[in-house]
């Protein structure tokens, strides 16, 4: 994430290192990041000048500092990245780069022009925008993952279907050195497991909204006025398990579903589905990914419209990467528990699954410590 982000990596810190009492210290980085992402209820309920009160727990007063190293990483490396521009140094592909070159187009444009109307980015909207892909990258995207992680210990055979299609496509070819355009789009098979995922476990209930003016919305033959200033949110459940649109095994984790073949697809609004030439070059040529059509899609997982989630993509690249990088050479299951076999212990974590995913700020699994795996060379 900081690479992609900031152009800077941090070793990874596994879950029992992370419980060492220095974990605690907010210096750094990696470790300001993590207590914020842990308790940022408190952050957005109080604001951060309210967290350094004395009379406030020490949690909060070490929010508030990591507060600080965060907003004081993000500053260094923004004017890094600024210089570096304006100096016409070699740059880093990375996001705070664009996001750098978007806020200089805004300078510019107030340089060169009266008008009160700017296109490009403040500064104050660079760092809005990094801290939301920093969360949406890292939380959302670490709670699915855990979570497709353990429907895939249960599921043997759908990791076969994976791992067959990514020795396939890497055949020769190091992990480290893959490209995303020669790899990504040939890999259908895992973005089905990443839209499955998240269609049985939606992480974020993205809320919508009228605005100022009253918004008409028809629903078959009949046209409903949604007032102004209204609030909906969804029933994501709902409409992700519905039989109408999922079939009888709307409730079931089967990947599969988002591949067809060429044959001709038909969905509700009777519009062929056109498969993309870039999924052509997968393991089996007429293999591809069924992407949900825009209009009337049941499917609403990075939410929809002209203000879909963001992150979307960057969510798909690295939940797939990270398939890739775990499933080509190894393999998962749940350990089992004395007097168990592992058919009996894969219906415990599935059940444990679906018993234990809650919702806090996001959805995830509540005790993800219980589900113990462990994983094999294949």
């Amino acid at each position: 994430m900081s690479g992609a982000v900031f152009g800077k990596s941090y070793p990874f810190r596994g879950a029992q290192e992370d419980s060492l009492p220095v974990a605690e210290d907010s210096s750094s980085y990696g470790e300001a990041l993590r207590i914020i992402l842990d308790r940022c209820i408190p952050l957005l309920v109080l604001g951060r000048n309210n967290l350094n009160r004395t009379w406030l727990p020490q949690s909060f007063r070490e929010l508030y500092r990591a507060t600080l190293v965060f907003q004081n990483h993000m500053t260094k490396a923004y004017e890094d990245e600024k210089s570096a521009l304006i100096g016409k140094d070699k740059l880093k592909n990375n996001l705070m780069t664009s996001l750098v070159r978007a806020s200089l187009a805004n300078v510019n444009q107030k340089a060169h022009t009266a008008t009160s109307h700017q296109e490009g980015l403040t500064e104050e909207e660079v760092y809005g925008n990094i801290f939301v892909f920093k969360f949406a990258g890292h939380e959302a995207t670490a709670n699915s993952l855990t979570i497709g992680i353990c429907l895939l210990a249960t599921r043997p055979d759908i990791q076969d279907w994976i791992a067959e299609e990514i020795n396939f496509i890497l055949a020769g070819i190091e992990s480290t050195h893959a490209s995303y355009e020669a790899v990504f789009p040939r890999l259908p098979r895992c973005l089905a497991l990443v839209f499955e995922t998240v269609r049985l476990y939606t992480a974020v209930a993205i809320a919508k909204a009228t605005g100022p003016n009253p918004q008409a919305l028809k629903l078959g033959a009949n046209n409903v006025l949604i007032p102004k200033n209204t609030v909906i949110i969804p029933n994501y459940s709902a409409l992700h398990t519905h039989p109408r649109h999922w079939g009888t095994s709307s409730l079931d984790f089967e990947p599969s579903r988002w591949i067809i073949s060429d044959s001709v697809y038909t969905s509700t609004t009777n519009e062929p589905y056109k498969p993309s030439l870039s999924l052509s070059l997968s393991l089996y040529p007429n293999e591809h990914f069924k992407e949900p059509l825009p209009r009337n899609s049941p499917f609403v997982g990075w939410s929809g419209g002209a203000r879909n989630c963001p992150g979307r993509k960057f969510a798909q690249v690295e939940f797939v990467g990270i398939l890739v990088g775990l499933f080509r050479e190894f393999k998962v299951k749940p350990v089992a528990l004395r007097g168990e076999d592992d058919a009996m212990a894969r219906a415990r974590l599935l059940e444990q699954i679906k018993m234990d995913t809650g919702m806090k700020l996001l959805l995830q699994m509540l005790h993800p410590e219980k589900a113990v795996v462990e994983w094999t060379r294949r």
